[in-house]
């Protein structure tokens, strides 16, 4: 940021806005928040350019002594913790009395300063950038109130900062426009894979108990796993997505762990996730590569079919509505957690065609997740492809290069100076 374009200069945020960050400790507790009354802006308000209007209240008493750390539509509110600070959004219009909690910071623009303006500035790659390497601590990184002060940010001249705000909101919103429909588009992958599978088990065919199919059934190791990657890996419930196995995030016990031998993983294994959210709870999938070896963790249930049933079949029953309607029905909840034992996952009821049967569907239903595949896949870049547009846009905006310079604007030493004496008054 040190190559300035003609007619732009160089400033501290706390040299063209004041900044204010929420109340600590006792001042603002849990204990404090009520039904309704003046809002409280938290972290996860905060989002890159947008107020996420996730609600917290605390009561008009409590607000009025706390008054001093409130909020105006306009200010530029900046997250303070995190990797990515200084994440910042404008308090939008509607909002209405509220102060900013701890590690949200009130940053309210001098006159001259456009804050959409500054909002996006510090939302720029170059900024964060700049900001990393004031970021202090490991497990909670924080850039802090003095840490945003100090931060050198460039200052084009004022009718360049609306300019260069008037053009990033206008590239921004056909990528907003854009990245709907990609949403919507993965919505519809998702019900057709839904419907994929639905159709797939829907023949006319003879119900059995997936107990009468199963060769032997066991529950996980409940030994606490580590993050030594010399050991075995154990796949967690987190491990199973959309009927699949991610590999990406594993833990693992010690190679000569008693339960590795016990809770080994061999192909054509069925995982089943026996306790987790109401909506998550009976996730499943069919084991059919990984490291070798590897184990299962104790929130899952191993099943291994006798021959008749092929354990791809089991794992698309169980996944579909079918098998989603049956968990339902006999789950139990205890603390915010959904169970399904063993027992009742024996007593499942499934479709049981001939093998040949099973074999010809599930080449079909194959078929028809390839090119959900291949949709996904598709989607999954342009969405890479817009953040990268986002990111190309705001560092072109900050370089100089989104819109023309105009001679005849007042330059930005002007404001600058008009900024520090009309503070200094």
């Amino acid at each position: 940021m040190s190559d300035l374009p003609v007619g732009w200069g160089l400033a501290t945020v706390g040299e063209i806005a004041t900044l204010m960050d929420g109340p600590f400790g006792s001042n603002l507790k849990t204990a404090h928040y009520t039904e309704s009354g003046p809002r409280v802006i938290r972290l996860q308000n905060i989002g890159s350019g947008t107020f996420i209007d996730e609600r917290a209240h605390i009561a008009p008493e409590h607000y009025r002594k706390l008054e001093k750390h409130s909020v105006v539509a306009g200010d530029v509110i900046t997250a303070s913790l995190g990797e990515e600070a200084p994440r910042a959004c404008l308090v939008p219009p509607q909002l209405g009395p509220a102060i900013v909690k701890a590690d949200c910071i009130r940053t309210r623009a001098a006159p001259g300063i456009d804050p959409a303006f500054l909002m996006w500035m510090l939302n720029s790659p170059p900024v964060r950038s700049a900001a990393s390497a004031s970021i202090k601590g490991v497990g909670r990184p924080r850039l802090g109130l003095g840490g945003l002060r100090r931060l050198s940010i460039p200052i084009p001249p004022s009718d360049e900062q609306r300019r260069i705000r008037s053009a990033i909101e206008e590239h921004l919103s056909r990528l907003d426009a854009a990245e709907q429909s990609l949403a919507q588009a993965e919505r519809r992958v998702a019900l057709l894979r839904i419907s994929t599978r639905s159709h797939a088990v829907s023949g006319d065919w003879p119900l059995v108990a997936l107990g009468q199919v199963t060769e032997s059934q066991i529950y996980g190791s409940s030994a606490k796993a580590g993050a030594d990657p010399s050991g075995v890996p154990i796949l967690r419930m987190g491990n199973i997505r959309d009927g699949a196995f991610d590999f990406g995030e594993l833990k693992y016990l010690p190679a000569d762990h008693p339960d590795v031998e016990k809770c080994r993983l061999r192909r054509g294994d069925v995982l089943f996730n026996r306790t987790n959210s109401a909506e998550l709870v009976g996730k499943s999938a069919v084991f059919k590569t990984g490291p070798n070896p590897t184990v299962f963790a104790s929130y899952l249930i191993r099943v291994r079919l006798s021959p008749e049933c092929d354990p791809n079949w089991a794992g698309l029953v169980i996944n579909s509505h079918l098998g989603r309607q049956y968990i339902a029905s006999v789950r139990t909840q205890q603390v915010g957690q959904a169970n399904v034992n063993g027992t009742k996952l024996a007593a499942m009821p499934i479709p049981l065609p001939p093998l040949d049967e099973q074999r010809r569907v599930l080449a079909e239903v194959e078929q028809q997740f390839s090119i959900l595949d291949a949709m996904d896949a598709q989607i999954d870049r342009a969405l890479r492809r817009s953040a990268g547009l986002r990111r190309a846009i705001l560092e072109q905006a900050f370089s100089g290069k989104l819109v023309p310079q105009d001679p005849s604007d007042e330059p930005a030493s002007v404001l600058l100076e008009r900024i520090a004496t009309e503070r200094s008054d």
